[in-house]
């Protein structure tokens, strides 16, 4: 049938009901929209998830972030010499025992500068300090193809598009070529856990496995 100039395909359900198939996008109408349109009404509203939430923020300060991707890279690069100089103290008390106290810091910081997610694998030095978890798709490689042509996001329409901001933060920084290194997919297992000890027992147990391997070197050599 057709419904708004929109053709749509219908396809057999459950208990020999049927199923609407939402229509192909045409004549400039993005895909949300028109899955927007054919999607069943209620009163449910959901009341603080995505993406009612960050279409009522304000983006300045992530924006911000992005801008000054280059001393927020140096920045961090500090910061994460500091916290791992701290590992023979975080190991001593129990990495389990300091996540609490660490975590909530860590997801009221970044949550302020980024809009983080806590999604427990940080990658905005690859991102341009742009965090692709607030892309509504949470695509880590890169934009979708419904970016629109001021730059904003297909589904949110007042929100720049999350990896349109990951390039030009990149562009400035020292490391930005590190954009284009392939993300794994979102491990659901470590969200809301802290990547700033995460990352650290990591660089730890990396740096005392080189010096037994030169230790090694030394003794048989």
């Amino acid at each position: 049938m057709a419904d708004n100039g929109l053709q749509t395909t219908t396809a057999a359900g459950p208990a020999g009901t049927e199923a609407v198939t939402p229509p192909a996008a045409s004549g400039g109408v993005t895909q949300a929209t028109v899955v927007k349109k054919t999607a069943p009404k209620s009163d449910y509203k959901p009341a603080d998830v995505s993406p009612q939430r960050r279409v009522q923020r304000s983006y300045t300060v992530r924006l911000w972030s992005v801008r000054h991707s280059r001393l927020l890279e140096w920045f961090y690069a500090k910061f994460a010499d500091a916290f791992l100089m701290l590992h023979p103290l975080w190991k001593g008390i129990g990495y389990g025992r300091v996540e609490a106290p660490v975590k909530f810091i860590e997801k009221r910081v970044k949550g302020f500068m980024f809009d983080c997610r806590m999604c427990g694998q940080c990658v905005l030095s690859s991102t341009g300090m742009s965090c692709p978890m607030n892309c509504p798709k949470q695509l880590r490689n890169g934009p979708c193809g419904g970016v629109r042509a001021n730059g904003h996001c297909e589904v949110e329409p007042d929100m720049p598009c999350v990896w349109v901001k990951a390039w030009e933060g990149s562009r400035n920084m020292v490391h930005g070529d590190k954009i284009l290194d392939v993300q794994k997919p979102v491990d659901q297992s470590l969200r809301e856990t802290s990547a700033w000890l995460r990352v650290t027992a990591q660089a730890a147990a990396a740096r005392e496995a080189a010096k037994a391997e030169a230790t090694n070197k030394g003794a048989a050599a």
